[in-house]
């Protein structure tokens, strides 16, 4: 599985991080631009962070999930498909445990986001969330065209994705999950093929959540 270099830099920070204690407040990864702006009449520099760009694809019972959908809610981001002979079953079992002890908090959804448009239609996802166990729009098996999809993971979650057909399945991925907070930026990385560091991003959910809450 390739690991984006970037991925790989923040990902190390981030455990590296989780290790020596643990955080009150999850890093913002991704990146980030100073402005300056005017406060009380004085100019000030802020930061602008990396955020998820706009979007709207449709889920396995046909709704539309976009930006609005996620409104309020904190989300783990995936790329997969179907007929994946490798990470992605892997991948759905272990966000499957996640996804149970979230269940119902409609303050958490998890989006995964088909690579394979033509294979994956809207029965074959339906058909793929049920046989997990998936019901309503918590966890949304999202079906958009291969070049917005493919474009989100590149610009968006700093991911990639491509049709390989030298490969078993034909195309190759990667295997991470991504956590984005209710501004839409990213806070941390995952390999989705890891127990240990999915046990890791559920704690850091914990954490995500109750720094909104205190605010």
């Amino acid at each position: 599985m390739k690991i984006p270099s970037l991925l790989v830099l923040f990902t190390g920070s981030l455990f590296l991080f989780a290790c020596n204690s643990a955080p009150k407040q999850l890093p913002i990864l991704g990146s980030r631009e100073p402005v300056e702006k005017i406060v009380n009449g004085k100019t000030v520099i802020d930061t602008v962070y990396q955020t998820i760009p706009a979007f709207s694809f449709m889920n396995q019972d046909s709704a539309i999930i976009n930006n609005d959908s996620l409104k309020n809610s904190i989300y783990v981001a995936d790329f997969f498909f179907t007929s994946c002979p490798s990470i992605c079953p892997i991948m759905s079992k272990n966000l499957l445990t996640v996804y149970e002890k979230f269940k119902d908090n409609q303050e958490v959804r998890f989006l995964s986001h088909t690579i394979d448009p033509k294979h994956d239609t809207i029965p074959v996802l339906k058909k793929y969330a049920d046989k997990l166990g998936v019901k309503g729009t918590q966890w949304s098996f999202l079906l958009g065209s291969k070049d917005s999809v493919y474009l989100l993971a590149k610009d968006g979650y700093m991911s990639y994705s491509k049709q390989n057909d030298s490969i078993p399945g034909g195309y190759e991925h990667s295997g991470y999950f991504l956590l984005v907070d209710k501004d839409k930026r990213i806070r941390g990385a995952y390999d989705g093929t890891d127990k240990n560091q999915v046990a890791q991003m559920s704690k850091d959910m914990d954490i995500l959540l109750t720094e909104y809450h205190k605010k």
